[in-house]
């Protein structure tokens, strides 16, 4: 990973900015973004792959692996690729990687042409070769090349078989011409590259000018303009050179030189990820008619070029404000994933085509899965880039865990955060005063509503200038973070990538004298506009010191954390609302090659910033940063959380924000929320009572509005709805110790912190397209939240045949099927599935850190195998002392056989040896279990009134024991019975045994 030095050029970042998101309440505007027929490179691959399919008996892809140039050794295989174009033969260096991880790596590159081939038009210096960095910004491990990957004997001319991964049960097919490559995972084709032969890649080429073509009488430019674009080689060359859209001229002086590649899911009827947009977790197709009354299909490929689109719409492929290529395709018995490696514009096209037999089946039954019959459907996916490499990696799965890890372990786990950040957030644009920010915090604490952070958007700055404070506005910022402080609140102030041009402003004369910005086409320096001029921070790009005076971060208070807005870059009067393509960042590469990374670089600044700011004072460790960005790309992950940007007060984005989250969790970027109530409008009562209902689910969990709306903290809302939303808040702390161990997992497995029914549920093909509910990481608590104006109840999907029970009153319903659940404004549909334990904290506080050491409460929920078993993971919440061993890791299991539970370490042995982790140890000595709940306990147990505790300290292996008081309740109508051990007094970090026989 490229990154930063932590000397001056990580603190400049963080005061160069200049405005936060001051934008008009209106609806987005689609004028302003491009269709893909508006977008040259789109619309010719689209166009080459309308012909592929209209010649399709006899389409063949002109691109030839030279059998002579292939080379085998130590899991790497390399090659040419060519294409005859005239007299001319186009080589593209081929490298196919097998990892130790069982990932397969494919790579295409572009030969480079001698200099008189390639000179870039209108005296640009963009630099002359295909970007090849995006690698060192996302990928960070996971690239060991395999010593046991080999080729395989008996090899059909014309083909090369190479048989990899874990027990050799992998193998690529790689085809020399047509070139294409084949994925197999025990003998089955999984994944196919140019099986439909679409695969182009536009070479580096001289501009010819054509003949001029006179206009004809009665012809329209446009006409004209076409005829002209006709004449060379019958192709359209009208965006070849330059391209025009919204006044802006793209002056393209490197001409065309896009990538393109068909992959093909054989079998596999779902895909997901393509992070980010608005529509379902299940992605549509995108070939339907726009006319047409069939609106599960889009009639525009999914598009992602970062950009600041602010009340964004529902169900739609249009770009936002973050990119992954990576996606997965999911077939009863196997998930299989790829990722596109490339930060340019991109666009994906997806088609499905049944086998006949499923054509049969579904034409006679109504339902064919429900009575169990199932056929062939193959996903075929259309990739499409502007620049860059070819360059695409493969996971064969089988389960979607195995995929979203190599993924991860590719582009970093998910930051561990601190505890105070997984809590509540309130914010709004903005809180006026130092004295407006003391108020609220006050107000909660009246109303006895929990939260930790309050956040500051842009009106804190002296004329929009970041790390200044308004002397009128903000005349006393330390006592307003001493006074949240007090209660170990936090304060979260933004940053955007810009930097106000104005004089007397010592940061920006630095810039400039230093000629740290982004440059123009003429290569000088670049002006844009939000409501001032500013300049755009370059050197993002480029990991150079240089020693600037004054880091802005300097004495700044401990509990003072940023966020990271407009970073895709918004530029207000840029084409499509962002910087032009022809501009050119450090190095020479044009703003087209890493458009989709500037997000992931910003953050990846501020990170190493705060990081470094903390060092000093924590020690050695330092204290985990915190950071919330809008745009990123894959590897953002790594160091902060993201939100879905500028969504509406309305019940159609409540609902949209699902099925975002659940796509950013399995498409590795899990630490993900939406703004709570809806940044734009006011919502009504119920709308914000709801909405916080869901957001007490999301992983990041933030209310916001915007400038212009109503006041909207829980406070102001009136009975009852400030009771109800109160509950909801209280239900997420009193979770918080379930919610910090999903996030353990996800950091070290990359597994999503809220789940889809087909991750949890991987054969259970009638949840593969379901994104209306989700389960809480390992906890088996499935949620299904309200989206729906009046709603009193929800239908939940039951996907298993087994015991789940309400959070609340443990009303028992049994799967596989559909149940119905009572759901009045004060509940949020909450199951609990049996089998599972969870652990929670039952004291309300003011804060997370208020926490701290307050005793836990274990429930365990006993499934239809009369067993149950959880895990919990506890550290300090704060540092990086946990890498040396300062943690707990607990798995409790309870068992029917025995009537046992038991309290076992998951640490690995010798793990707990350092200072830093014997001083944890002793200062969580008193932390202990207050409190056990059995949800559907035995009946064998009524009348029981004693249990023997028994406990095993850490630093004897002797056993004590001794009785302690349970409760039982028998079974109600409809609910189940329950039992309850008060005040067992066996240590957290400890291990003990509960006997319950």
């Amino acid at each position: 990973m490229q990154r930063l030095s932590t000397s001056w050029t990580a603190f400049l970042l963080l005061c160069l900015t200049l405005c936060s998101l001051l934008t008009p309440a209106v609806s987005v505007k689609h004028e302003n973004f491009k269709t893909c027929a508006q977008s040259g490179f789109c619309k010719r691959n689209r166009a080459y792959a309308d012909t592929a399919a209209s010649q399709a008996s006899t389409w063949t892809s002109p691109y030839a692996l030279q059998s002579n140039s292939i080379k085998f050794s130590q899991g790497l295989l390399t090659g040419v690729v060519t294409k005859k174009v005239g007299d001319d033969t186009i080589r593209l260096p081929l490298t196919v990687s097998f990892y130790e991880s069982g990932v397969a790596r494919v790579t295409i590159d572009e030969e480079k042409r001698q200099k008189k081939d390639i000179e870039l038009r209108h005296g640009s210096k963009a630099r002359k070769e295909r970007y090849n960095e995006a690698e060192k910004w996302a990928i960070v491990g996971g690239t060991t090349l395999s010593s046991g990957a080999a080729t395989k004997n008996g090899e059909k001319k014309g083909e090369t078989r190479v048989v990899y991964g874990p027990a050799g049960i992998f193998e690529a097919v790689i085809r020399h011409e047509p070139f294409g490559v084949e994925f197999l995972r025990e003998g089955v084709v999984e994944v196919v590259f140019n099986g439909k032969g679409l695969m182009n890649v536009e070479h580096w080429r001289a501009k010819v000018d054509k003949p001029v073509v006179e206009k004809k009488e009665g012809e329209t430019e446009e006409e004209q303009k076409a005829r002209e674009s006709a004449v060379v080689e019958g192709e359209d060359e009208g965006t070849w050179w330059e391209e025009s859209f919204g006044g802006n001229t793209d002056s393209k002086p490197r001409g065309p030189e896009s990538i393109a590649l068909d992959i093909s899911f054989p079998g596999h009827s779902h895909v997901y990820g393509l992070a980010e947009h608005a529509g379902p977790l299940s992605l549509r197709e995108t070939r339907g008619d726009s006319n047409s009354e069939d609106k599960t299909k889009y009639s525009e490929p999914y598009r992602m070029y970062n950009s600041d689109v602010f009340e964004y719409e529902m169900d739609s492929p249009m770009t936002l404000y973050g990119s992954i290529p990576f996606l997965q395709a999911k077939k009863k018995d196997s998930t299989v994933g790829v990722f596109w490696l490339n930060a340019a514009e991109t666009w994906v096209d997806i088609t499905k085509t049944k086998s006949f037999i499923k054509q049969a089946v579904d034409k006679v039954l109504q339902n064919p899965v429900s009575l169990g019959v199932t056929g062939s459907t193959t996903t075929d996916t259309h990739w499409i880039s502007e620049s860059g490499l070819l360059d695409v990696f493969v996971m064969l799965g089988p389960t979607p865990q195995d995929v979203v890890e190599k993924y991860s372990e590719l582009t970093g786990y998910t930051q561990l955060p601190q505890m105070f950040s997984i809590a509540y957030h309130q914010c709004r644009w903005n809180y006026v005063t130092d004295e407006d920010v003391r108020d609220v915090d006050r107000k909660f604490d009246k109303f006895k509503i929990p939260y930790d952070v309050i956040w500051l958007d842009i009106e804190y700055t002296e004329g929009k200038k970041y790390f200044t404070w308004d002397p009128m506005t903000f005349p006393d910022p330390l006592g307003m973070q001493k006074q949240l402080d007090e209660h170990e609140r936090k304060l979260v102030a933004i940053i955007d990538p810009h930097i106000k041009n104005e004089g007397n402003y010592p940061i920006v004369e630095e810039l400039k004298s230093k000629d740290l910005a982004v440059h123009n086409k003429d290569d000088n320096i670049y002006e844009g506009m939000v409501l001032a001029r500013f300049l755009v921070l370059d050197r993002l790009f480029q990991p150079q010191s240089s020693g600037l005076v004054g880091g802005s971060l300097q004495g700044s208070a401990k509990n003072t954390w940023l966020w990271n807005d407009m970073n895709e870059p918004s530029v207000f009067n840029g084409p499509e609302t962002t910087m032009p393509k022809d501009n050119l960042h450090a190095g020479g590469w044009e703003h087209r090659d890493v458009h989709n990374l500037n997000g992931l670089t910003l953050i990846n600044a501020t990170y190493d910033a705060l990081l470094a700011r903390d060092k000093e004072e924590a020690g050695a460790g330092g204290v985990r940063p915190f950071v919330l960005t809008r745009s990123f790309f894959a590897g953002s992950q790594r160091m902060g959380a993201m939100w879905t940007g500028d969504n509406q007060a309305s019940w159609p984005h409540l609902e949209a924000s699902v099925p975002m989250i659940l796509s950013m969790g399995i498409s590795g970027f899990p630490f993900a929320g939406a703004d709570v109530g809806g940044f734009f409008g006011n919502p009504s009562k119920e709308l914000l009572t709801r909405w916080y209902q869901a957001g007490a689910f999301y992983p990041f969990f933030r209310g916001h509005a915007h400038i212009d709306t109503r006041r909207r903290e829980p406070y102001l809302a009136g009975e009852p709805y400030t009771g109800i939303i109160t509950q909801a808040l209280r239900l997420r702390y009193s979770l918080l110790p379930s919610w910090y161990t999903a996030f353990h997992e996800a950091h070290t497995t990359g597994a999503p912190i809220v789940r889809p029914n087909y991750y949890v549920h991987p054969n259970d093909e009638k949840g593969f397209g379901m994104d209306d509910q989700f389960y809480v990481g390992s906890t088996g608590l499935l949620v299904k939240p309200v989206v729906k104006e009046g709603q009193e109840g929800q239908d939940i999907y039951l996907a298993d045949k087994e015991k789940y029970f309400d959070y609340f009153d443990f009303w028992t319903y049994e799967g596989p099927g559909t149940v119905s659940v009572a759901a009045p404004l004060e509940v949020v549909p909450v199951l609990m599935q049996g089998g599972n334990v969870f652990v929670r904290r039952e004291r309300p506080r003011r804060s997370s850190g208020l926490m701290r050491w307050d005793p836990y409460a274990l429930v365990v929920v006993v499934g239809n195998s009369g067993d149950a078993e959880g895990t919990l993971y506890v550290d300090d919440g704060e540092g990086f002392d946990y890498q040396q061993g300062a943690y707990i890791h607990r798995k409790f299991s309870f068992k029917a056989a025995t009537g046992t539970l038991m309290s076992e370490d998951l640490a690995p042995e010798g793990s707990a040896t350092s200072k830093k982790a014997k001083d944890y140890f002793r200062s969580m000595e008193k932390v202990r279990v207050e409190k056990i709940v059995i949800v559907n306990a035995p009946e064998a147990w009524k009348g029981k009134t004693e249990v023997e505790v028994g406990t095993e300290y850490l630093a004897s292996k002797s056993g004590l024991t001794r009785t302690v008081g349970m409760e039982w309740h028998g079974r109600e109508e409809g609910k189940a019975a329950w039992a309850v051990v008060r005040d067992p007094a066996v240590g957290i970090g400890k291990g003990w045994k509960i006997d319950f026989a």
